[in-house]
């Protein structure tokens, strides 16, 4: 069906990063991912879902936005795998703006988002070595982010965090949008992929408490984020 998408799952939960987290929000989670990081807590998302028509998408976001009136609600977020491996992700991205909702997508930053209708608030990681996908960063997108966007380093280690401020100095990215430091979550054994890349050896973790140290002690203008989710849930608790 030509004007379909793969999906793994649509539910309503609060959003647990991004400058918007907290807010109750709509997760359209797209089936596929082109990467294996590390650290990857959806790869059940790799594979599994179910093809749907955009009609029916946009039809099962308005059902579950329903109850929520007034601003800032309704938000959605666009998430997977990758959204953006599925093309028809952008007109569903543009119906969804076109409806009035505020829409999130969330980007591996291996692929181009300059196609992204401008509505949309892009939240693009940077790989950082530990994930084992850093040779991937497509930094030919950093020139399209606009204000309302968001950078995101998923740190691990103390490598990670060094790589993370050389990019920051390097590409001026405060200056562009905000940049999110969001601390690596352990995985649980059934999390444990085995298609996942694996993590240098020779890097050394970082903890939650130490990064955050880090950024005071350096004086980083970046956003420190515990995903909200795993705090409330436990951490391999789909649809949350």
């Amino acid at each position: 069906m030509s004007d379909s998408l793969v999906i793994n799952e649509i539910y309503v939960s609060l959003q647990g990063e991004s400058t918007y987290a907290g807010l109750p929000c709509v997760f359209i989670r797209l089936t596929a991912c082109d990467l294996r990081c590390s650290y990857c807590d959806t790869a059940y998302a790799f594979t599994e879902g179910k093809r749907m028509p955009l009609p029916d998408i946009l039809s099962r976001v308005k059902l579950l936005t329903g109850p929520f009136n007034g601003p800032p609600l309704p938000l959605v977020e666009l998430t997977g795998g990758e959204p953006l491996l599925q093309k028809n992700s952008l007109p569903l991205m543009k119906l969804l703006c076109d409806d009035g909702f505020t829409v999130l997508l969330e980007t591996s930053g291996a692929h181009d988002i300059s196609k992204v209708d401008a509505r949309v608030h892009r939240i693009m990681d940077l790989k950082c070595p530990s994930s084992g996908e850093a040779k991937r960063n497509r930094f030919e997108n950093i020139p399209h982010l606009k204000a309302s966007d968001e950078i995101k380093f998923v740190i691990g280690t103390r490598e990670d965090y060094e790589w993370a401020k050389e990019q920051i100095s390097t590409w001026r990215l405060p200056a562009i949008c905000p940049v999110l430091f969001s601390w690596v979550h352990p995985l649980r054994p059934e999390q444990q992929n085995p298609s996942l890349k694996k993590a240098p050896e020779s890097q050394t973790l970082i903890s939650r408490r130490e990064l955050a140290e880090k950024i005071i002690a350096d004086a980083l203008p970046v956003r420190f984020q515990a995903q909200l989710h795993k705090i409330i849930w436990p951490p391999e608790q789909r649809g949350v």
